[in-house]
């Protein structure tokens, strides 16, 4: 299904009528926004285990039921929206991980992800997603801008839009995540 995004402002729209009970409005909202969250979530299975069961489509899919299913939000925007895709899909991945960790307690560690492309700091999901929830309690603004630049592979243009933060703040701000991260992964327990 291609995507066909084109203009940012009908992707809003579109969420704003799927809220209002619009029964078409998914249909096409899906429509729109399909290649875009299958990036999404191509990129975020790429740092899994080879061999990883959960595929793009199903990873998608599921995340688009889920979204679906919150329609007491308020839709700011496409970036909005993709943002929360981007976060419901890492929720995805980490409930599959601790199912599958929780079934094979004794087998191999699962190939770890990276906190930047290129890079050799590896990290495992989980532990990834425990110290991503303690740095977003105390600095929401910069967990924020470090879901959507690696969870929803966001420009920092578009991070800066969607947090109508300047452009300069985003690039601290990742910086700062990163460090920040690094840290409390590299401590013991």
């Amino acid at each position: 299904m291609p995507d066909r995004v084109g203009d940012p402002e009908e992707v809003t729209e579109l969420l704003r009528a799927w809220r209002s009970g619009d029964p078409d409005a998914d249909g096409r909202l899906l429509e729109r926004v399909y290649a875009t969250l299958r990036n999404i979530a191509s990129a975020q299975l790429r740092g899994e285990r080879a061999g990883h069961t959960l595929e793009p489509t199903a990873l998608v899919h599921e995340a688009y039921l889920r979204l679906l299913g919150q329609r007491e939000v308020d839709w700011r925007d496409r970036a909005h929206f993709f943002g929360l895709a981007a976060v419901t899909m890492r929720r995805i991945l980490v409930d599959y991980a601790r199912r599958r960790k929780a079934k094979r307690r004794d087998a191999e560690q699962q190939p770890p992800l990276t906190l930047s492309t290129g890079s050799d700091e590896a990290v495992d999901l989980l532990d990834l997603d425990r110290a991503l929830d303690a740095f977003a309690a105390r600095f929401p603004r910069q967990a924020k801008v470090v879901e959507m630049r690696y969870f929803a592979g966001l420009e920092f243009e578009q991070v800066a839009v969607a947090l109508d933060a300047s452009l300069r703040t985003v690039k601290r701000d990742w910086s700062f995540a990163r460090a920040w991260l690094r840290d409390a992964l590299a401590s013991p327990g």
